[in-house]
C-alpha cells in the first residue's frame, strides 16, 4: 500500500550522488548544481493515480502514474525514459529504463 509514502519528502542524504550521475552520462555542470541541490518531493494520490512532485532551486518536475504501470517521463536533465513505480517489501522503487543503463531510486 503506497499511503505511508503520502507526504512531503525532504533530502537528507544522497551518497555517491556525483557518481551515479557520471556514470549515466550527466554532465559535469548539471552534476555540480544537482549534487548542491536539495529537492523536496510531495507524494500525493488521488484514486489509483499518484503524483510526484519534485521541487528545487535547480528544476521543478512533476509525474503522475499509476502504481506498475510504464509510463514515459522526462528526467530532471530532460532524457526520454520508461518509467515504472512499483512497491517492493515496504519500498518505493522508481526504476528507469533508457538507450543507456536503467537507473533505480528507493523510498523507504
Amino acid at each position: 500500500m503506497v499511503d505511508p509514502f503520502l507526504c512531503t519528502w525532504e533530502l537528507s542524504d544522497s551518497k555517491n550522488f556525483d557518481g551515479s550521475m557520471k556514470l549515466i552520462g550527466v554532465s559535469f555542470a548539471t552534476r555540480q548544481v544537482a549534487s548542491m541541490t536539495k529537492p523536496t518531493t510531495i507524494i500525493k494520490k488521488n484514486g489509483d493515480i499518484i503524483t510526484l512532485k519534485t521541487q528545487s532551486t535547480f528544476k521543478n518536475k512533476e509525474v503522475s502514474f499509476k502504481l506498475g504501470m510504464e509510463f514515459d517521463e522526462t528526467t530532471a536533465d530532460d532524457k526520454q525514459v520508461k518509467s515504472i513505480v512499483t512497491l517492493d517489501g515496504g519500498k518505493l522503487v522508481h526504476l528507469q529504463k533508457w538507450a543507456r543503463e536503467d537507473t533505480c531510486a528507493r523510498a523507504k
